[in-house]
């Protein structure tokens, strides 16, 4: 039997398995048919937070940021390009922490954006501040980098 990855829908959180090979051809949801792979951050919230930071299969950026925050306003076309390139080897997520005031404080978001990246429900890697999508892929890729 071939190994499946477990992928959460960026529309509904359902969990659905992929064959490893067919990840880059993308697949759809098996409960509301939307695509599996959208290249677009996905909205998180407290109701669905867990389903995408908990994939192991799938690690997740998560940008936490505000409306009110110029940087994060000067981040926001950054981290779009980033759910483009990086899926569907990654998925990016935006946190509001004004919507999400629990989430922030679990995460003790103290500054923002603030950047996390997340792995079978662990947060493996964080940084502050805003940066260049090819600053943010270096960063990504040392993260998600085995160590020795």
């Amino acid at each position: 039997m071939t190994d499946q990855v477990l992928i959460p829908c960026p529309h509904c959180a359902t969990v659905n398995r992929l064959v490893p090979e067919r990840r880059a051809d993308g697949g759809k949801c098996g409960k509301c048919g939307q695509p599996l792979f959208s290249g677009r951050p996905v909205t998180l919230t407290a109701a669905n937070f867990e389903r995408h930071a908990g994939a192991a299969d799938l690690p997740l950026l998560v940008d936490f940021w505000a409306a009110w925050c110029g940087p994060c306003r000067m981040m926001a076309p950054v981290i779009d390009q980033a759910a483009a390139a990086f899926e569907p080897h990654v998925r990016v997520g935006k946190l509001d922490t004004e919507a999400e005031q629990g989430l922030a404080a679990r995460f003790q978001i103290r500054s923002i954006p603030t950047l996390a990246l997340f792995r079978g429900g662990r947060e493996i890697a964080r940084i502050a501040g805003a940066m260049p999508l090819p600053q943010l892929q270096r960063w990504v890729e040392q993260s998600l980098a085995p160590r020795p």
